[in-house]
């Protein structure tokens, strides 16, 4: 069973083929960094622009290099939402067109839903690799979602915590840009603090007790606050490593305390954020459980991942209808 699937939810524009839920047959990405990059953080209109210029020679290349191996294709599939409406128009738009064409079931699927299967894939250096184990305690942390979702089996989520203003990735990028390292952030943030002693400067936590929610507002203020107190040449390292530890330590203790509170069976980490080696690193250390890692290249946006995602829906029966649209809020539950 393959499946073409397209992800435009921000600003990459991804096309993917993948063979049964797990193996990935085509993932071409065509980055928009250097387009935002001046800017410090994605422009709608630009991002939606660049998927119009990419989305068509992306798909050329899939579908050539799937009738030169002569391998069939066996339903399509989009990322629906959430995600900004201009860019996810696009793709809804070309992957219904592509389903019609060729008369191919379609399937509308949640972003957030995509990145936790990119625990599902197998990375091309093994043959094989068991399927992570419900039930499931995935954090799902990127550029506008920190969530925090217990998973009890195939399209069953029940979403136990979310961030109250800013995401994890969003923090990461506001943050790099007070301390001048560029965007994104995330990448930036963990270069830096490798020389930094996260220890020197002890930023808040919001631990919001009670409930799994996350807020990182605060811990971004306090930057800022630091940073004015520090003057004109702060040592850059060292707030990097004390703002990265302080979002870190928040991520893994929730964490761990739900995969103990729900019985998890394993823990799932999700997204671009989930590419930051502490991050995976400490989650590790405090879980008691089997933590699944995505690839570093499959943490950030991918076709693939939502390929699939979309084979679990598929054989559930959950298909969608050429009345398919974008929805930019779409929740995970």
């Amino acid at each position: 069973m393959r499946i073409l699937a397209f992800e435009t939810s921000c600003d990459e524009t991804a096309i993917a083929v993948v063979r049964d839920g797990r193996w990935i047959e085509s993932n071409l990405i065509a980055s928009q960094v250097e387009l935002h990059r001046p800017f410090g953080g994605i422009v709608p209109e630009a991002a939606s622009r660049a998927h119009l210029a990419n989305i068509v020679p992306l798909l050329e290349e899939t579908l050539a290099d799937l009738e030169r191996d002569g391998r069939a294709v066996d339903a399509v599939a989009v990322t629906r939402g959430p995600g900004l409406a201009g860019a996810l128009l696009v793709g809804v738009n070309v992957a219904k067109a592509v389903s019609y064409a060729r008369a191919l079931p379609l399937l509308g699927l949640n972003h957030l839903e995509g990145h936790v299967y990119a625990n599902w894939l197998v990375p091309p250096a093994l043959e094989s690799l068991e399927e992570p184990r419900f039930p499931l305690i995935c954090l799902i942390v990127s550029g506008a979602h920190s969530d925090l979702v217990l998973m009890r089996g195939h399209g069953d989520y029940v979403r136990l915590g979310r961030t109250r203003d800013d995401a994890a990735g969003e923090a990461f990028d506001k943050v790099a840009r007070m301390l001048g390292l560029g965007f994104p952030g995330g990448p930036a943030i963990q270069r830096t603090a490798e020389a930094g002693d996260p220890e020197r400067f002890r930023l808040p936590r919001a631990w919001l007790p009670g409930t799994y929610d996350f807020s990182f507002s605060g811990l971004k203020t306090a930057v800022l606050r630091l940073l004015e107190d520090l003057g004109p040449e702060p040592p850059v390292a060292d707030v990097a490593a004390s703002f990265q530890a302080a979002l870190v330590d928040v991520l893994a203790a929730k964490t761990a305390q739900a995969a103990k509170e729900y019985g998890a069976a394993q823990v799932a980490l999700a997204g671009g954020v989930a590419a930051n080696l502490p991050l995976r690193q400490t989650i590790q250390a405090r879980v008691d459980v089997e933590v699944r890692l995505p690839p570093i290249a499959l943490c950030t946006d991918n076709a693939a991942m939502i390929g699939a995602a979309a084979y679990y829906r598929l054989a559930a029966g959950d298909l969608s209808d050429l009345s398919l649209d974008a929805r930019p809020n779409l929740p995970i539950a």
